[in-house]
């Protein structure tokens, strides 16, 4: 029998989300390389660079992968022979009390994402808790722990079908999947829990996620029961889509997929597909009463030593000053490296900032959007010497709702974000010769080298999601919509896609 003591739960919970918040899985490491050398799209190629580059720099100055420190799911499997060494705390709590310790870790804070009362007011609980806890009874003497830290844009990306029996989940994943778009960050993870009901569903395709990444081993040997036979049909046809990094159109749309099934009812095929994004953040960890988890930091070695370069037809912008008519020379695909201030904003802000103009009372004193470019982000709380901590952008088609009151209303030049754009704004950005910028979701750390300055010009008490005012130098962003309406989330997965049935032609037997 173990007696687990609930401080080694608690110290262990807390020293896990630590380490994810800045170790990437070395197995997921290891698949994005491998994609990046078989990208032929310069533009998926370019974005994966930015991801591991990004996940090598987070590392070494242990800062989080993404902004977006992520809700916290932690499964929790307890041995039927485990005794606990004081009975006054839940695991919830434990796990909260984990969480909590984690977050406001000052030597790395995690941004606290957690919104309370999601009906209503969804006011920040400043800590990142409650997480979110399945709790399993299991044989044995161990306390076996899963724990995952996962990002806003891949879980809203989550789908949820009840099929016929007969019905075919590889066509229906192939059919979904597209109308995700690129907000879910890939290259990245599918899972899929099929079977039981529909919220079992869902919680198996949340606990596929925290498996290994090995397709290629699976590819290797080949199927030996349906479960991989549908693993395999999902990761080909899936890829075969053309989606591609960043929804720029590519050869990598997964790198794996994951499937957990469990028995249903005769006439039910319950199936939830969950996307797991470029910041992939899990860990595992047992505890036998013998001390809280020894997690072993992977070695800097390990990571492949990928550089990015820009191109010789790079634009370099000063974005003090700019006009419609400069950026009327902008298209579509080009590299754009920004310098000069620019200012930010996520949904909060864009509703505080309607609610205003529909008032009449105007934008705050100090706040103008004439002939600027807004950030969609909510960073991570600086350290040190840091301007501000990692700070990639959020999925941009949150705030399409906003958008044309932003560009008729504010004077605002252009945007920027990740993802794609729904084709109402996309019209409304070509009528008011707007564009559209994307920066690499998975490069946090990254982009926020390129912020020398950064302060709070409103909306203080939104935390995250006030508006800040950053001193940006040759911060590397793509023109996703240019000023003719020309979408690159549009335009480049169907060029690919069209590439790769072509090679397939190209490579299948003639009869």
């Amino acid at each position: 029998m173990a007696i687990i003591k609930q401080q080694d739960m608690i110290d262990s919970i807390a020293d896990a989300l630590q380490y994810i918040s800045y170790y990437h899985p070395l197995d997921f490491v290891q698949a994005l390389e491998k994609a990046y050398h078989k990208e032929e799209s310069q533009a998926a190629k370019d974005a994966i660079a930015q991801i591991l580059i990004n996940s090598r720099m987070s590392a070494h100055g242990k800062r989080p992968i993404c902004q977006d420190t992520g809700i916290v799911t932690c499964f929790v499997n307890i041995g039927m022979e485990v005794q606990w060494d004081k009975t006054d705390m839940t695991i919830q709590q434990m796990v909260d009390e984990g969480t909590r310790r984690a977050y406001l870790n000052p030597d790395n804070p995690l941004r606290a994402s957690i919104v309370a009362d999601p009906a209503g007011a969804r006011k920040n609980t400043k800590d990142n808790t409650p997480s979110v806890v399945h709790i399993n009874m299991v044989a044995g003497n161990e306390v076996e722990v899963m724990i995952a830290a996962k990002g806003g844009g891949s879980e809203n990306k989550t789908k949820m079908a009840m099929l016929n029996p007969s019905d075919s989940i590889a066509d229906w994943v192939v059919k979904t999947l597209p109308t995700m778009g690129a907000g879910w960050c890939p290259p990245g993870m599918i899972g899929i829990g099929v079977g039981g009901t529909a919220e079992k569903a869902g919680v198996l395709a949340k606990e596929s996620l925290m498996d290994p990444v090995n397709i290629q081993e699976l590819i290797d040997r080949g199927p030996e029961n349906a479960e991989e036979a549908l693993r395999l049909e999902i990761y080909e046809r899936v890829n075969k889509l053309g989606i591609g990094a960043q929804g720029l159109g590519g050869l990598t749309t997964v790198v794996d997929v994951k499937i957990n099934s469990v028995p249903t009812h005769a006439a039910s095929k319950p199936v939830v597909m969950i996307p797991n994004c470029a910041a992939t953040r899990h860990v595992h960890f047992n505890l036998d009463g013998n001390g809280p988890a020894d997690l072993t930091p992977p070695k800097l070695e390990e990571w492949p030593e990928i550089t990015w370069e820009v191109g010789e037809n790079v634009r370099r912008v000063n974005v003090n000053g700019l006009t419609k008519a400069d950026i009327a020379e902008w298209k579509t695909g080009e590299t754009v490296l920004l310098s000069g201030k620019i200012l930010t904003g996520r949904d909060a802000a864009h509703k505080k900032i309607q609610e205003l103009l529909a008032s009449g009372e105007g934008l705050p004193a100090g706040v103008d959007f004439t002939n600027k470019f807004i950030y969609y982000v909510g960073p991570v709380d600086a350290i040190g010497d840091e301007a501000v901590g990692p700070a990639g952008p959020t999925t941009a088609t949150r705030m399409d709702k906003f958008t044309e009151m932003m560009l008729a209303d504010t004077g605002l030049l252009g945007t920027i974000g990740k993802a794609e754009r729904g084709p109402a704004t996309v019209e409304s950005i070509k009528q008011h010769k707007s564009v559209y910028l994307m920066a690499v979701g998975g490069a946090a750390y990254l982009v926020s080298k390129a912020i020398k300055k950064a302060r709070v010009v409103a909306f203080e008490e939104l935390g995250m999601e006030a508006i800040y005012e950053f001193d940006v130098e040759d911060m590397p962003v793509t023109v996703a919509v240019d000023s003719t309406g020309e979408s690159a989330h549009v335009t480049g997965p169907a060029i690919w896609q069209a590439k790769i049935e072509e090679l397939d032609d190209a490579l299948t037997p003639k009869k």
